[in-house]
């Protein structure tokens, strides 16, 4: 194997010419720029702005160092690293974009407890120690039926912790086509092996029988488990046994039922598209001992693992060790608070996910028109396509929301979507037969003209 060539001597000499922190310090050019910043952000942003330089170097690009370099390491450091983006894939619960967003009511309600303090875990009627979940406990009894409730901190916590409460050590019975993954690459089979729980698995992946679960009970057998697949669908030669059969035979044996539903839909859901959704409450009358679902996806608040059920469970999963470990936040329990509040009150239009998902498409093509109005103002020339939007989020697979879109024709779709990603306002847009598409499902009148600077933005920055 032959020696490495050495870089070439104008990459060394630059390298080596690279200036010290204490030396951009003393620049006259720089000490303006610099002066009126904290001394620990100057010190960070000239350290960032060098190591740039160094790693442009190494990589072949010759540039010398400038004190632009110092100004694009300053804008970087002003920047947050999470912060909003316009969203325009038709994704309404987008998980890379943060999934469900709040209402009104829920964000004010998180503002005013994060600002002081709050009696999270303080009875005001009492004057002692309360729990943080007794503002959340009422009103899940009451939409849902269950007779108890907890929050911890997303779905799949809210599994490990019924597995490790209710059947750690014992045997669960899942069918063979419920055994689903769920983002990230996280498998049922491996969250029940985590929890301590045996899994037994039943069935065929496509068929599984009442006589099935029936056959695999026995003296180990701590829960029988169905997990809604809210991530993909089995059609054709299918058959599975229903949540009231299985509810049946559990109580016919004396073993719990725990649904995973993950949605988490509180009411039934209808509009364009939309397929059909199991809701918690009908869960719960079907007899599910335990239910488990999502607070960021169909319920549409934060991010959160929601467990209601029969309140003898409820009470072994509330005493198990890892519901502290699990457990959610103030900021947490008062958007949730305010999200149920609309929900207990019959407003569930207000809650942003419901509306965005239920939107009709004559209001969708009408927005997709006045977008394309603001386009053709900057000089941009935007067709209005009709597409079909997702639910996202692992909700709905099947579901396909017709929807409408301004479709660019540019000449290399990826770069122009890194564009407006990079913008000072990221739009998150996507590509569809080498056009690029921006889906005005999830676009507020605001994003609007927003959106169209970014694009006018993008094609003046792609322009020779």
């Amino acid at each position: 194997m032959g020696a490495a060539s050495n870089p070439p001597e104008g990459k060394n000499a630059l390298l080596r010419g690279l200036p010290s922190i204490e030396q951009l310090l003393r620049r006259p050019s720089l000490e303006s720029r610099l002066a009126n910043l904290p001394h620990a952000r100057a010190v960070a942003a000239l350290r960032l702005a060098v190591e740039r330089v160094r790693s442009r170097l190494l990589a072949g690009d010759l540039r010398p160092f400038e004190d632009a370099d110092v100004e694009v390491a300053l804008a970087s450091l002003a920047t947050p690293n999470l912060r909003p983006v316009i969203n325009a894939t038709g994704v309404v619960l987008h998980t890379n974009l943060g999934r469900a967003p709040l209402a009104p009511e829920a964000v004010e309600r998180v503002v005013a407890v994060a600002r002081g303090y709050s009696n999270l875990e303080y009875d005001l009627d009492e004057g002692e120690r309360g729990s943080r979940y007794a503002p959340l406990i009422g009103h899940l009894r009451t939409l849902t039926g269950a007779e108890d409730a907890i929050v911890v901190n997303n779905c799949a916590g809210a599994v490990l912790l019924i597995l490790a409460a209710l059947a750690s050590g014992r045997e669960c019975i899942v069918s063979r086509g419920e055994l689903v993954e769920i983002g990230g690459g996280f498998r049922i089979p491996d969250v029940m092996r985590q929890s301590g729980a045996k899994l037994v698995e039943v069935g065929t992946t496509n068929r599984t029988r009442r006589a099935d679960y029936a056959n695999a009970l026995g003296p180990d057998t701590g829960l029988i488990v169905k997990v809604h697949r809210s991530n993909f669908a089995l059609v054709g030669f299918t058959e599975e046994a229903s949540l009231a059969e299985l509810t049946e035979l559990g109580r016919s044996r004396g073993v719990p039922v725990f649904q995973d539903l993950g949605s988490g839909a509180l009411v039934p859901l209808s509009g364009p598209g939309l397929t059909p959704e199991p809701t918690v409450g009908q869960a719960i009358r079907d007899g599910a001992d335990v239910v488990a679902f999502s607070g960021d996806k169909l319920l549409g608040g934060p991010q959160a693992g929601v467990i209601v059920g029969r309140a003898d469970l409820l009470q072994r999963i509330k005493s198990h060790p890892l519901t502290r470990a699990l457990r959610v936040d103030k900021m947490t329990v008062a958007a949730l608070e305010a999200t149920l509040e609309l929900y207990r009150d019959g407003r569930p239009d207000a809650v942003p996910t419901q509306s965005l998902l239920t939107q009709q498409p004559a209001l969708l093509q009408s927005r997709a028109e006045r977008l394309a109005a603001l386009l053709a103002a900057r000089g941009v020339v935007g067709k209005v396509v009709s597409v079909d939007g997702q639910v996202g989020g692992g909700a709905m697979p099947l579901a396909r929301l017709p929807s409408y879109a301004c479709s660019l024709t540019v000449e290399a779709p990826k770069v122009f979507l890194d564009r407006l990603r990079e913008g000072e306002v990221p739009v998150i847009g996507r590509i569809a037969d080498d056009e690029v598409v921006l889906d005005v499902r999830c676009l507020s009148e605001e994003d609007l003209g927003q959106v169209a600077q970014a694009v006018a933005a993008a094609q003046s920055g792609s322009q020779p």
